[in-house]
């Protein structure tokens, strides 16, 4: 019963700084350097490792797939699996939770770092919101960055199947036909659906480390708590939210 409190409590909380946040979005115009700034800590700097896993994801889902639709006649299909696995469920997936363990820890310690060390009392004691500077320029900048990054892990995955399929002797099947099955079965509805749920993903990644971050009492060792509660909290609010959005969209 008190962790279900505690829940509830740190909840609300996160919701009032969601409101705080908003009420400064007006002046999301002037910090246009620190919102430059986060969109190249969440987008470029994640790009590389999206780029490689991603890659990497598709050509095993194809290698796997193939040898068993092989068995069933139905290997010209592999482009369709491969193409809506990604574009559906992997892609959003593996870009949030590289998002949270890559820049969710990291926004994660900086602002339980100030928090520790009184910076953020400082900047309240200054008048200055911390939300409009420390959450406001990262929610915005994720909500730009998250359909992006999650688009060139979708043509990574998509190209790694493509490679498998047209160099794996036992599947052979060519990169045309490869690509031919897979618009065949695509459709844009299947995007847009993916594309929504990283946008999700994102906003509740970087909503939860800011959160924690700036809740972060005590020293260095709190920091790291704040740390790994922030990195399994995504983790687990990623896929649970992965299921109920299947739900509704499905």
């Amino acid at each position: 019963m008190k962790q279900f409190i505690a829940f509830c409590e740190s909840f609300g909380s996160a919701l009032c700084m969601l409101g705080r946040s908003a009420c400064y979005i007006n002046t999301l115009p002037r910090q246009f350097p620190r919102f430059i700034e986060q969109c190249y800590m969440i987008g470029y700097t994640t790009m590389p490792i999206v780029t490689i896993l991603c890659f990497f994801i598709g050509s095993a889902l194809a290698q796997q797939s193939g040898y068993s639709m092989e068995n069933f006649g139905a290997k010209q299909f592999i482009g369709a699996l491969v193409g809506l696995s990604m574009v559906r469920e992997l892609g959003p997936v593996m870009v949030a939770i590289l998002v949270a363990g890559r820049v969710g820890s990291a926004i994660t310690a900086e602002l339980a770092s100030m928090k520790v060390y009184q910076e953020v009392d400082a900047l309240v004691t200054m008048d200055i919101p911390p939300e409009r500077i420390l959450v406001l320029p990262r929610l915005a900048a994720v909500l730009v960055m998250m359909p992006v990054l999650t688009v060139i892990a979708n043509l990574c995955g998509w190209y790694g199947g493509a490679l498998v399929c047209q160099y794996t002797k036992s599947i052979s099947v060519d990169s045309q036909s490869y690509f031919a099955v897979l618009k065949r079965f695509m459709t844009a509805r299947d995007i847009s659906d993916g594309l929504l749920k990283a946008e999700v993903f994102g906003f509740v990644v970087i909503t939860i480390c800011c959160h924690i971050g700036l809740s972060t009492r005590g020293g260095p060792r709190e920091i790291g708590a704040s740390l790994t509660k922030a990195i399994v909290t995504s983790l687990i609010f990623i896929l649970v939210l992965d299921y109920f959005i299947n739900e509704i969209l499905i």
